[in-house]
């Protein structure tokens, strides 16, 4: 597997579906605590048009956990390290939650990014709707008695909605099992909690001169859906499009519609 380094951070990523020569390059940056796995359902639908890039955040998966705590500025520079390693001059650069954060800045520091496609995340700064309370409570605390993988449930719940898990139990097993190789440690997590506390874009949005996609689930109970609202008051060349209902995992959960969304965005930047 290849690795790009930034300042002696080892960064693990792989490339799917077509020669970069050929086609152009989506790189794909996950949320916080999460590997490369995330972006499974994404890779499969664009594989047979886009050259793809996924990587492991420093702290996540096969890469370097170095000691925390971390900046979503220095993501980004993880993010220009893997793309500057796999010989990639430009690439649509596509986040979801922490890794919308990590894509805001990226474009904001670098030249390399074609487009922005933003999905349930959130500009940072003092306007920004914060987690709340009680999702907060449920996905930090572990219930008495339970085992790693009844964990991983319970605070995935606040993500997922209830009609999608009791419906694809086998897919959510294999989600716990996903995460159970290759989740942030407890370290780590805290360390990418760090950086999502402090990251704050509101006020540099105007800059980004590319075209972005703002994709959002109404009814996210990590990051309220009034984020994205925020994001497309502050940059100009936004589209926006709402699932009704959508928890935060909802490019999982309705992988089809985000797919196509992202299908026909693409084709137009």
């Amino acid at each position: 597997m290849p690795r790009a380094d930034n300042d002696g951070v080892a960064l693990v990523y792989e490339e799917r579906g077509r020669e970069a020569a050929d086609a152009g390059t989506v790189v794909l940056c996950e949320g916080l605590g999460y590997g490369r796995w995330m972006w499974n359902w994404q890779a499969e639908a664009l594989a047979d048009d886009y050259h793809l890039l996924l990587w492991d955040n420093r702290g996540t998966g096969e890469s370097d956990e170095p000691e925390g705590p971390y900046s979503i500025p220095e993501m980004a520079a993880d993010l220009e390290a893997v793309l500057a390693d796999a010989g990639v001059d430009e690439a649509h650069v596509v986040g979801a939650s922490m890794g919308g954060m990590v894509a805001q800045r990226y474009a904001l520091e670098y030249d390399r990014a074609a487009s922005l496609a933003l999905l349930c995340t959130s500009p940072g700064g003092p306007d920004a709707h914060p987690t709340p309370e009680s999702t907060m409570a449920r996905m930090l605390s572990v219930p008495e008695d339970a085992d790693e993988r009844e964990t991983i449930r319970y605070r995935m719940a606040p993500a997922m909605t209830d009609e999608f898990v009791e419906s694809n139990d086998a897919l959510v097993s294999d989600v716990v099992d996903w995460r159970l190789a290759s989740d942030a440690s407890e370290a780590a997590r805290e360390a990418q909690v760090a950086a999502v506390a402090a990251f704050d874009a509101s006020d540099e949005l105007g800059e980004v001169d590319v075209p972005v996609l703002l994709a959002h689930g109404t009814a996210d109970e990590v990051v309220p859906v009034e984020n994205t609202e925020l994001l497309a008051e502050r940059l100009p060349h936004a589209t926006v499009e709402y699932v009704e209902d959508g928890p935060h995992l909802f490019f999982i959960e309705d992988a089809a519609r985000v797919n196509d969304m992202l299908s026909t965005f693409l084709a137009d930047a």
